[in-house]
């Protein structure tokens, strides 16, 4: 195994797979970062309380991570992910899959990330998987017990994934509906950010609640337009990532949105919180690909105006809650 992205999750992606007994390398940007891996057992910088299973091992180089792997995984920031693969593409092992964690939508092509990855790499769907769900990073690398989905076009391979990173406490769920699980996790992303604003302007649990509910109606239309299940909603790659996010003060997108509708500006929100909340750049690509799809995300636009034009959060809330009257299954 490879991951490539030694950041919280690609690192609490290592965890899981040194435990399911799989023999991982994981390359990290700083030799620092892979020194201390190799040393400590620990990566001080993301998760530092985590203790990495002795057949993990860190490499800052992109070939000696590459070599023989049967699933490469990739856990970069998305807007990232074309520029890296460009150059690791030639190292890696003929056959592998590529597994991605990244949960985003590419800025300008409104690709998702398995669509990056096709298109860079030249392989086929069936090659190409994904894992999603509602996996924050410091309880995964705590060991506390999770479910998750692994997608691929390809059953088989999507079992074969299943089977390498199944632990006591992790629980995985094949899902052959990639589409339908990209975008639930890129979404999601949004959404936390809304319910983020919404709780840092002390809105209230209605209002949350009535975020998170919306929100999966916006994912669903999207999903539908796209030509996904409408049932992978409902799961762990909809429903369940989409509560994790909005619910959790481990959340960065929703930390990020709460400093928001606290007060921060853009610049502020980013300093604090350090490492990236993919939303931010997401809703911009999220709207759009709706508008490519002709779909109705006023939840996803309104993120947008807030993060990327300046609109005021209190002016946005007057502005979704004064919009005209409708059935709730428009």
């Amino acid at each position: 195994m490879a991951i490539y992205g030694a950041g919280s999750w690609g690192t609490a992606f290592a965890v899981i797979l040194g435990d399911a007994g799989c023999k991982t390398t994981l390359w990290a940007r700083r030799q620092d970062v892979a020194d201390a891996i190799n040393t400590t057992r620990t990566n001080p910088d993301y998760l530092p309380d985590a203790t990495l299973a002795g057949n993990v091992r860190a490499t800052t180089s992109a070939a000696e991570a590459a070599e023989g792997a049967d699933f490469t995984v990739l856990a970069v920031p998305a807007q990232t992910l074309r520029g890296n693969l460009a150059r690791w593409g030639p190292l890696l092992a003929p056959d592998t899959v590529l597994v991605s964690l990244i949960k985003g939508v590419e800025l300008g092509s409104a690709m998702r990330m398995t669509e990056v990855v096709e298109d860079v790499t030249g392989i086929g769907a069936d090659r190409a998987a994904v894992v999603t769900g509602p996996n924050l990073a410091r309880e995964i690398a705590a060991r506390m017990p999770a479910a998750a989905v692994v997608a691929c076009r390809s059953e088989d391979v999507a079992k074969r994934l299943q089977a390498a990173c199944h632990t006591p406490y992790f629980r995985p769920y094949t899902n052959t509906d990639v589409v339908g699980c990209e975008l639930g996790g890129a979404v999601k992303n949004v959404i936390g950010l809304a319910v983020g604003i919404a709780d840092g302007m002390g809105l209230g649990d209605n209002a949350k609640g009535s975020l998170i509910t919306r929100g999966l109606a916006e994912t669903t239309r999207l999903g539908l337009a796209m030509g996904a299940d409408p049932m992978t909603f409902s799961g762990l790659a909809g429903l369940g990532d989409l509560v994790a996010t909005c619910s959790s003060p481990l959340s960065r997108n929703h930390t990020f949105g709460a400093n928001l509708g606290g007060g921060m500006s853009l610049e502020e929100a980013v300093a604090a919180t350090r490492q990236t909340a993919e939303g931010v750049k997401s809703c911009e690509s999220v709207l759009d690909l709706a508008r490519r799809h002709r779909v109705d995300m006023p939840i996803t636009e309104t993120v947008a105006g807030i993060v990327h034009e300046g609109l005021s959060p209190v002016v946005a809330v007057k502005e979704l809650m004064g919009r005209s009257a409708k059935p709730e299954r428009h």
